[in-house]
């Protein structure tokens, strides 16, 4: 017989996603599910509750599941809201149906609002206070999504130099037309870049000039709210959270289990850094392939993907073991 569930808790990682231009997922399957229904539904209420508080105006998550009707970005705080509704309940059916607990497992992290719910599951911050972070800022960081475009930066070979495209970054915001800024670092060859109106554009003309190596551009037709990158800064959005966040009470002296921060590439969120890394997180690069050789590095031997389907963490897993496999 194959080793029991609880004990490969002790050698598992969840992983949690965060927004992306599809969220509904496969929730409506399972919100047909007896076993799971209540539960799902309770939290997805919960969450609607402090949409609702938030912004002011009445939300029907689950008629939008039932209905198949993706939030874009004019309903941004509802996709917020769905996201991490999914998610805390998805943690609550692992121990109310399937008897394992969450707190038992090696530890966890996750991508953007994944963190925020990974951190909420460990103990450390109420879910509801840290939920009303993201949905305050969420008008303000989908208006200046509007003239955001994410860029995917990679070469074919050898490592990107971090430093060198941050610099580049940096001149290309000081011309003054607009601000870009490294959103993500996927793998040390491939980098998310998010950037105002043709900075995207003008990084690209600069990749070809001052590279020794070839590094590319591919642009996201996809319009991304720019958190993570210096351009929520123009609407206060950094300042206003780090407002929210001191009020926010700290429940325990360090999660359970252990979480990995993106902001960092460690293990965060005890009792002395808490609001700290949380605030990091509003304007900070995700550091994802920081945490990817954090996990590799140590006893994991299972990754659980949390949230309505996979996106860029399984993705960026499957994509080493290709890798692996080639060579």
């Amino acid at each position: 017989m194959g080793e029991p569930l609880t004990d490969r808790l002790a050698t598992t990682a969840f992983a949690f996603r965060g927004y992306n231009v599809t969220n509904l997922g496969r929730t409506a399957e399972l919100l047909e599910i007896d076993a799971y229904r209540d539960t799902l539904t309770r939290r997805l209420k919960e969450a609607e509750r402090c949409c609702k508080e938030v912004v002011g105006r009445d939300i029907d998550l689950i008629a939008r599941i039932n209905q198949g009707e993706e939030p874009d970005l004019v309903c941004y705080d509802e996709a917020i809201a769905l996201v991490y509704g999914v998610e805390l309940a998805q943690i609550d059916l692992l121990s109310e149906v399937h008897g394992l607990e969450f707190s038992e497992a090696h530890s966890a992290f996750g991508y953007s609002l994944g963190e925020l719910i990974a951190a909420a599951c460990g103990g450390v911050f109420p879910p509801e206070d840290v939920l009303r972070i993201p949905l305050t800022m969420a008008a303000d960081c989908a208006s200046l999504a509007d003239d955001v475009t994410m860029g995917i930066l990679f070469s074919r070979g050898p490592a990107v130099d971090e430093i060198a495209v941050r610099r580049a970054c940096e001149k290309i915001s000081c011309d003054g037309e607009g601000t870009i800024g490294v959103s993500a670092v996927l793998s040390p060859n491939t980098m998310l870049v998010l950037g105002q109106g043709d900075t995207l554009k003008r990084l690209k003309s600069h990749l070809r000039e001052s590279f020794p190596s070839p590094v590319h551009l591919r642009p996201n037709d996809a319009h991304w709210p720019p958190l993570h990158t210096p351009i929520v800064r123009q609407m206060n959005v950094t300042d206003r959270s780090a407002v929210m966040i001191e009020k926010i009470p700290i429940l325990t002296d360090g999660p359970s289990p252990p979480v990995l921060s993106l902001v960092t590439g460690n293990y965060e969120y005890l009792d002395e850094n808490a609001r700290e890394t949380l605030r990091r997180w509003i304007d900070q690069p995700q550091r994802l392939w920081d945490v990817v050789r954090a996990v590799l590095s140590s006893d994991v031997r299972t990754i659980v993907h949390v949230g309505p389907e996979p996106n860029v963490i399984p993705a960026t897993f499957q994509r080493l073991a290709e890798n692996v496999r080639q060579q």
